[in-house]
């Protein structure tokens, strides 16, 4: 049944990008059809097409809403974290676990863009969004030798590296198993194994 509410051509979007991040849960996005995003939200798919132009359009939007939604928790926690030893990094962790546990859609929306082929504009975003993760983990990395807790010559590239690969990790078996319920315990343990790995030794 078609809802006869009106909103705003913003209220609208936002809508249009909550219910496609809602379909990728469960679907490549590749197979979500602009008819399916229309079918969710109620409306036409000619209301869809006049606030997108196109569903790459709606994906773009889709990065775009994830770039900004997630970059934003990340950096509040590590500002909120407490000043104990790596606890800025492991509020990070917290944090992106927390974020793919509340949006299930957004790993397989991401893998999707990295895997093509193409250069497009949400591929670029999507990589935007994974260069200012690296800087701000680099930031956080540095501050910890600065500290005394890393040795000097550890590489940090590779730790980011590590760290990054590590969520994918969990967020990959969790989507295997087709469950991110217990994602976050899971979480506590693997950050403990890498901050081992990490802590100065002598």
């Amino acid at each position: 049944m078609l809802t006869p509410s009106r909103l705003s051509t913003e209220e609208r979007q936002a809508e249009i990008v909550a219910a496609a991040l809602l379909l990728a849960r469960d679907s490549s996005p590749a197979s979500i059809t602009t008819s399916d995003i229309a079918t969710a939200i109620g409306v036409t798919q000619g209301a869809v097409f006049k606030h997108f132009p196109t569903k790459e359009a709606i994906w773009f939007a889709c990065v775009v809403w994830v770039r900004a939604r997630l970059t934003s928790a990340l950096e509040d926690a590590a500002a909120l974290a407490s000043d104990a030893p790596f606890g800025a990094l492991e509020a990070v962790f917290k944090a992106h676990v927390g974020f793919i546990a509340a949006h299930p859609g957004v790993p397989r929306l991401i893998f999707h863009e990295l895997q093509g082929s193409a250069d497009s504009a949400t591929k670029r975003e999507v990589q935007g969004l994974l260069k200012g993760y690296r800087k701000l983990l680099r930031r956080l990395l540095d501050d910890e030798v600065a500290r005394g807790r890393i040795d000097r010559d550890a590489d940090l590239d590779a730790a980011a590296t590590l760290f990054v690969g590590i969520v994918q990790g969990l967020v990959m078996q969790s989507m295997a198993s087709g469950s991110v319920a217990g994602m976050k315990e899971r979480a506590a343990a693997l950050f403990a194994i890498y901050e081992r790995g990490l802590r100065r030794t002598r």
